[in-house]
């Protein structure tokens, strides 16, 4: 009767607990990282008699989670990859829609500048239409201003979602160090803690949500958890930290350092995975490249304009000035490199920009080993030539291995040391900086400088075209070499003569009457060219002067409104046809945007079906069944009554026995 009352407890305490065991998984059926517990059991060891072994009930072996490492650790590897595209993709979207849009891009305001363009050049002595030039030349400036802006502000976010992610995975480091420490205390027992194994797991989820981790488990139970190419994180109890700190070559572009006692890493470039790495990777593969490739249209188009403004004459006869700002202002050029926090001298740097058209979209790295510069390409890590010039004043030129200059120098102020880093960013405030100078319409240079005539007394019908400036031109110089006009004079028979003070060449020596005749002229160094068309007859004469009182001359605005298509980005003078004009330069940019973009839409679909997938397959091996779990509450439920029936049926028994004693 002991021996069946000592089963009957036996079977009581397991259902009991079968059944405290059921309640905790449904009670837990919506917490996070929980994994289904049942309970393993087996028999007691048997009591021999003399018919043989008589069992002697049950006993709980084991309290145990339903869990996979696989399935876990692939759940914890796709949460991770969607994170990192999730956080690219929520920033590039934002872009797409900047730079594409009709009322945003950069390509709306491009058009109706150089329409305004247009529109002066059919009338070049309307001053309304002039005005316009400049309110639209403004408004283009703006435009940049505020898409750089954007950017601007994008950089910051990111900067700023750094250190909110950053203070997420210390928060959560310090929960996985500490649950490792409860969990190999409690499983000195030979024991699994389970729930605390499931906190766990679940913090190492969630930890890689905001950056991809790399989990080694230990004999002892405990995780060490790595990051980037193997710092580690969690070791046991110990933890580590992240730290976001401001760049060393770029202040307003933030990095990552692993910080463990009382060493620092940097780790920016290793990070990969989770919400950390997707906003790392926007922020170089896109965020800087977009900068930069905005900052360079800016430049192109001041550079540009300007220069063709200075090749012409305005209402008032003068020299045409600047319409945008001076981009190598002393202030701006200091912006452009940037010594390294870490150099161990003073020496500062400045960056011109030289010829526009060279620049590419990149960054540059330069250091001194004490007494040579050397300098690399950031985007492509190519190796570039730093030749010293003399001067005065004293400047380093920038040459790639082909030999291509990169259309900028650097002047060095101070004496740097052996090891000085600086970082060079030619386009990166390009469309930050530029601005509108001109402000008076007549000053517009809309006239070319030089016009031809043909003279009234000419017998023949020979006619000259206007001449147009095949090279730079200094007015100044040409306004003195032509205070009196060149006369050209056809000679029947013989080459043309052409007369006047500065002329050197005329090309070629001779012309045929009755066709098209494509001449040139270099005046004090300054090189012409034109035609000479018709019948001239013998003395007929033709004048080239400067044109001092072009008022309704358009030949210097019809190349401003040319400079649309013309080939001025990118360009590479050994090979022919080579470069973009602005149009096409923003219209690479908006289309390499929008591929990333569509890219970045896809990989979304497709990290987010991979997550759906992990995670259903761990929910299906691990995950609490509401209807399974009310199933074993009546097993459980009726395992314990009959449990309780079998006492009660041993009590009966010894109730009966004593009663045959008295």
């Amino acid at each position: 009767m002991a021996d069946l009352l000592n089963i009957g407890l036996s079977g009581l305490s397991a259902s009991k607990s079968q059944l405290s065991i059921t309640g905790h998984n449904i009670s837990n059926v919506n917490t996070p990282g929980y994994s289904r517990q049942d309970a393993s059991q087996a028999t007691r060891v048997p009591q021999f008699s003399g018919a043989g072994y008589v069992g002697s009930g049950t006993t709980l072996v084991e309290i145990r989670r339903t869990y996979s490492e696989f399935l876990t650790s692939q759940l914890r590897s796709s949460t991770s990859l969607s994170s990192d595209v999730e956080a690219y993709k929520s920033q590039i979207d934002q872009l797409d829609s900047l730079l594409a849009g009709s009322t945003t891009g950069i390509t709306p305001s491009l058009q109706k500048f150089f329409s305004a363009f247009q529109t002066a050049a059919e009338d070049p002595a309307n001053i309304p239409a002039r005005q316009l030039v400049l309110a639209e030349a403004e408004g283009l400036a703006r435009r940049f201003n505020t898409v750089s802006d954007r950017l601007t502000e994008q950089n910051n976010f990111t900067n700023k979602q750094m250190s909110a992610v950053t203070d997420q995975v210390n928060r959560l480091a310090g929960t996985i160090g500490s649950l490792n420490q409860a969990i190999a205390i409690a499983s000195a027992n030979g024991k699994q803690p389970n729930d605390l194994l499931d906190k766990r797991d679940e913090a190492v989820r969630q930890l890689s949500t905001y950056i991809g981790v790399t989990v080694t488990p230990q004999d002892d139970n405990s995780f060490n958890v790595s990051v980037g190419t193997g710092q580690p994180l969690v070791v046991g109890s110990t933890v580590s930290r992240l730290e976001v700190v401001p760049g060393q070559s770029d202040p307003n572009r933030h990095e990552i350092q692993f910080v463990s006692g009382n060493s620092r890493q940097g780790i920016t470039s290793q990070i990969t995975g989770g919400e950390l790495g997707g906003l790392i990777r926007y922020r170089e593969e896109v965020l800087d490249s977009t900068m930069n490739s905005l900052g360079r249209l800016a430049l192109a188009v001041s550079d540009q304009i300007n220069s063709q403004q200075t090749q012409g004459l305005d209402l008032k006869g003068q020299v045409g000035e600047a319409l945008f700002g001076d981009y190598n202002a002393a202030s701006l050029m200091g912006l452009r490199a940037t010594p390294f926090r870490g150099n161990t001298s003073a020496a500062d740097a400045s960056l011109r920009i030289t010829d526009t058209g060279n620049l590419t979209i990149s960054d540059y790295r330069m250091e001194f080993d004490g007494s040579n510069y050397s300098a690399r390409r950031l985007s492509d890590n190519a190796s570039i030539t730093v030749s010293t010039n003399a001067g005065p004043p004293a400047y380093l030129s920038f040459a790639d291995n082909a030999g291509k200059d990169q259309g900028f120098t650097v002047a060095i102020s101070g004496t740097p040391n052996a090891g000085d880093k600086f970082s060079l960013q030619p386009t990166r405030r390009g469309a930050t900086d530029i601005k509108t100078v001109l402000d008076q319409a007549d000053q517009l240079a809309f006239a070319a400088p030089v016009r031809a005539q043909s003279n009234l007394q000419n017998i023949g019908n020979g006619v000259i075209s206007q001449p147009e400036t095949t090279g730079a031109v200094n007015i100044g110089t040409l306004k003195t070499a032509l205070s009196a006009d060149i006369t050209l004079t056809y000679n029947s028979g013989s080459p043309p003569s052409i007369t006047g003070a500065g002329v050197t060449q005329l090309s070629p020596a001779e012309f045929t009457p009755g066709q098209t005749n494509e001449l040139s002229v270099t005046i004090d160094g300054h090189s012409f060219k034109f035609t000479v068309s018709g019948r001239p007859q013998q003395g007929d004469t033709f004048t080239i002067g400067f044109n001092q009182n072009g008022v309704s001359d358009n030949r210097n605005a019809l190349k401003m409104v040319n400079l649309q298509t013309k080939q001025t980005i990118g360009v590479d003078g050994a090979v022919p046809g080579s470069g973009k004009s602005f149009t096409d330069g923003y219209g690479e940019l908006v289309e390499r945007v929008g591929t990333l973009t569509a890219q970045a839409r896809m990989d979304s679909d497709a990290t987010g079906a991979i997550l759906k997938q992990a995670t259903d397959n761990r929910d299906s091996l691990s995950a609490v069944n509401l209807d399974e779990e009310a199933a074993n509450l009546i097993k459980f439920e009726q395992y314990y009554n009959a449990s309780a029936q079998i006492i009660q049926v041993a009590r009966s028994m010894f109730d009966t026995l004593i009663s045959t004693f008295r």
